[in-house]
């Protein structure tokens, strides 16, 4: 599979470079310029926009995106999340590096199945997904990464920050590097002004910092990549999380909502929290999993979500002791056969001077 970058040309001359996907069968354009028939998204008088490639873009479609054309959505990121991911890809004890399956599940076709010995993730021929591009299915692309396409047809990450921003900083990703995305929306006619407003109001925007202050739209970043984003360490805390007091669902920026629960209800004392140190993380993750998982499922937490909203488990690490589950294989040490995230994130911020 061959990826172009995305030009400027006219729409004319990039018609041809959004055959993309569709999630059920692939979305037939006409040619670009039949009377009729060419989406009315598709009649922009910009034909300089640099994000030219991504103008006709409709929604459910899979299209295929230069990940440094991106914008993200939101103003931070949980570091040690992305630290995990790159210490997992650089340091892994997997027998297939897990960079190739996390980049076949961002792109609709599961996990890589097959990887030749010099595989590099912007090489997509190097490396076998199981599904092939046309063969996706409903569940295989409800895992996809999602964008919304805005005014000039620029693209806006709306999830998967954390993974593009971990592919962006492997040594064989980069922002060249090309993954699809499923289309939310397609707003690129409006205005500003009101496709903003329109993102507020369907909460595919997150507008805080990570002390609660508010961010406006103009100074969120431009690209993923580490150096762009600020560090969040609540939303650190609640990757970690997962499985344990809360399960992951379809609610945009879930995890920044629990987060600034924890630093504002301050359901527990994490003054003495050392992030560089496994037993000191780990009681930090149990006490506030704990605390989420003992709210009634009607207690507010953010923005008009309740706990039950935002997925809070009936029972603590599912009702299962510390020693099992989802919490045993979070405390697994580095030395393990089979570290566990936090391990991978603590070593790699060791190995990298991070700590």
């Amino acid at each position: 599979m061959r990826f172009r970058v995305p030009s400027a040309a006219p729409l004319l001359a990039v018609g041809a470079a959004l055959a993309t996907v569709a999630a059920t069968a692939p979305v037939a354009f006409a040619a670009p310029g039949a009377p009729g028939e060419r989406p009315s998204f598709c009649g922009h008088d910009n034909r300089k926009t640099p994000f030219a490639a991504y103008l006709c873009a409709r929604p459910g479609q899979l299209l295929d995106v230069r990940i440094g054309d991106v914008h993200p959505t939101q103003p931070a990121l949980g570091y040690d999340e992305v630290y995990y991911k790159l210490g997992r890809y650089t340091l892994g004890k997997d027998a297939v590096n897990k960079k190739f399956s996390d980049w076949c599940e961002a792109d609709g076709r599961i996990e890589a199945v097959a990887v030749q010995p010099d595989a590099r993730l912007d090489d997509p021929s190097s490396f076998t997904c199981t599904l092939p591009v046309g063969g996706e299915t409903a569940d295989s692309t409800a895992a996809m990464k999602t964008v919304v396409i805005g005014p000039g047809g620029e693209p806006f990450l709306t999830d998967g920050h954390h993974t593009l921003t971990s592919f962006y900083e492997t040594p064989d990703g980069g922002a060249n590097l090309h993954v699809r995305l499923r289309v939310l929306a397609n707003l690129s006619t409006l205005t500003q002004k009101d496709f903003w407003a329109r993102m507020q109001a369907n909460k595919w925007v997150y507008l805080s910092d990570p002390e609660g202050r508010p961010v406006k739209t103009n100074k969120l970043p431009t690209s993923v990549g580490l150096a762009n984003f600020q560090d969040d360490k609540y939303r650190s805390l609640l990757y970690f999380g997962r499985d344990i007091g809360y399960a992951q669902n379809s609610v945009p920026f879930q995890e920044f909502y629990w987060g600034s629960w924890i630093r504002d209800a301050a359901p527990v004392d994490l003054t003495a929290w050392n992030r560089n140190d496994l037993a000191g993380y780990l009681a930090a993750v149990k006490g506030t999993t704990e605390a989420m998982v003992a709210l009634p499922k009607t207690a507010p937490v953010n923005s008009g979500f309740t706990a039950a909203d935002l997925g809070a488990l009936d029972q603590w690490n599912a009702g299962k002791a510390a020693t099992k589950g989802e919490f045993d294989k979070l405390s697994k040490p580095y030395t393990d056969a089979k570290p566990g995230k936090l391990a991978y994130a603590l070593e790699y911020k060791k190995v990298n001077g991070l700590g």
